[in-house]
């Protein structure tokens, strides 16, 4: 059975895309940790990070930095906080989140909650900044 984030590729589920190529997908997380907070996923179905083989894993880490810097350039952060926790849906997953302090990425604090045009605007800001890199 395909996972969350496969109905999510596959538009069976809608999402608040960031940006999409061949191999991979980027989206808002919907229970974020800070405005910005974005899921990048391989679009194969692997559920575990060191099983990916090499070429998908640094195929990964690429478009992840190239969202990453995106996120940097329309949300206000000293870093952006990388963390694969791959626990919670069995499809490999990394968080890409604006952070300032260390405590920012802990996912034992409140997620914030933003109106369906708050991450709309989020998106359309970080998708436009993602295509002009």
């Amino acid at each position: 059975m395909a996972t969350i984030f496969t109905k999510i590729v596959n538009g069976e589920i809608p999402s608040y895309k960031i940006a999409e190529t061949e191999d991979y997908y980027a989206f808002l997380d919907i229970n974020p940790l800070a405005k910005g907070h974005t899921l990048v996923i391989p679009k194969q179905e692997v559920d575990y990070i060191l099983d990916m083989d090499d070429e998908l894993l640094k195929g990964l880490m690429v478009f992840a930095k190239k969202v990453g810097k995106a996120i940097e350039s329309v949300i206000e952060c000293k870093r952006m906080g990388i963390t694969v926790i791959g626990l919670e849906v069995p499809h490999t997953h990394v968080h890409l989140i604006p952070i300032n302090t260390i405590y920012d990425m802990d996912f034992k604090q409140p997620k914030l909650k933003f109106a369906q045009e708050e991450f709309e605007h989020i998106a359309d800001q970080i998708r436009t900044a993602y295509n002009q890199l």
